[in-house]
């Protein structure tokens, strides 16, 4: 394994705090902008909707830049738009400066995933994969934690101000560490889009929505889901969210060694299995502190572990457009991030709280469908292969 993965994992850390940091510092940008806590919550949709539209737009037209000056660019990017965070005096400049931030994380993360299997030979692709999204990750697991921490001493100016040195810290890294990458083979604009219309392609992208809708919509109530069902609330609940992101980063590693040694579809069948077992009964197993950090642990394995086979999938469907189906696959994440809220929001107020969990878990069963589907041959590798003539 190339050393130089760790340092775009580095980066993705920076956007991946980039994009998680909100969450941590809402109760101090409502409070210092006089702003509801569900308008401050739409900071975290703009940077979802945004990244979601911007992905793919951007990999099209960025498809010729070598790959670390796109690296290094898009982290300047994301370190400018958390340094308008960082001075915003209003909440209008403040959500400007959100997408300006999303528009460098939706460039960041795909190219940075291309780069890593580039750097590793075709056995360990799996696991470059998996570093890179450990650098997500840990944003999860220690940036949002730690941004919260922070914001208590330095508001969430601060907070957005240490983002952005992050940033550029991880744009000094690339551009120190990482050799230079040439860009894939030109591709026509037409032609890159052409591969969206495979089926299976199309299969993998509504899987990727929609088991990030299912994770993220019970994921995103998951405090008052836990008081309801464990009676656990505080500090409790910090641990035990801290106990899942322990299970996110054990499963992102253990998703890249099981696809480097079993490939990518059978280890996305047991996972969504399981994924959809967990989901369905747990209000009936996150009934005690100890049973729901059990629950919460599973979870975050069987959770963060699907990124690294869904990535080598897209890359082993079109080697050529890779690029774009990485990034198309970025905005999948994000689009059913951002519809997670809303998502679960309906579900809570027509059919409760405890009933959001097994209706995620169907929602969950579709993506497995999906996942069948998408493992289907095409009709061209369907095709019986020519009988060759017999000789008189």
């Amino acid at each position: 394994m190339s050393p130089r993965t760790y340092l775009l994992a580095a980066g993705a850390f920076a956007v991946g705090t980039s994009g998680y940091i909100v969450s941590g510092v809402l109760p101090a940008v409502s409070r210092d902008l006089n702003v509801s806590s569900a308008t401050a919550g739409q900071l975290v949709t703009a940077f979802a909707i945004a990244y979601a539209i911007a992905s793919p737009l951007l990999a099209a037209a960025t498809g010729r830049w070598e790959r670390r000056r796109l690296m290094v660019v898009a982290l300047l990017v994301s370190a400018l738009g958390n340094g308008l965070a960082a001075i915003a005096p209003t909440y209008e400049l403040l959500l400007a400066s959100r997408v300006v931030s999303a528009l460098g994380a939706a460039v960041f993360t795909p190219a940075a995933t291309m780069v890593a299997t580039t750097l590793n030979p075709p056995d360990h692709r799996g696991r470059a994969v998996a570093i890179v999204f450990g650098g997500l990750t840990f944003a999860l697991i220690i940036g949002v934690p730690a941004g919260s921490l922070i914001g208590a001493s330095l508001g969430y100016h601060g907070v957005f101000a240490l983002v952005a040195l992050v940033s550029l810290l991880g744009a000094v890294a690339v551009q120190v560490g990482i050799p230079a990458v040439a860009a894939p083979p030109a591709v026509r604009l037409r032609d890159r889009f052409t591969i969206a219309a495979d089926r299976r392609v199309q299969y993998v992208l509504g899987m990727t929505v929609l088991g990030c809708l299912a994770a993220f919509s019970v994921f995103t109530f998951i405090a008052p889901l836990l008081g309801e069902t464990a009676g656990v609330h505080g500090t409790t609940v910090s641990i035990l969210l801290l106990v899942y992101g322990i299970g996110g980063a054990i499963g992102n590693n253990l998703g890249g060694r099981v696809t480097d040694k079993f490939g990518s579809q059978r280890p996305l069948l047991v996972i969504f299995v399981v994924f959809v077992g967990l989901l369905a009964t747990l209000p009936l197993t996150a009934v005690s502190a100890v049973a729901a950090g059990v629950v919460l642990f599973l979870w975050g394995v069987f959770t963060w572990s699907v990124n690294p086979p869904i990535q080598n999938w897209l890359i082993e469907l079109s080697p050529a457009n890779s690029g774009l189906l990485l990034s198309l696959n970025a905005s999948a994440i994000y689009l059913g991030v951002g519809l997670s809220g809303i998502f679960g929001g309906v579900v809570i107020n027509s059919a409760g709280l405890t009933a959001l969990p097994p209706i995620a878990a169907i929602v969950a069963a579709v993506a497995l469908v999906f996942l069948l589907l998408a493992s289907r041959p095409s009709k061209s590798e369907r095709k019986p292969a020519p009988e060759l003539a017999l000789a008189d």
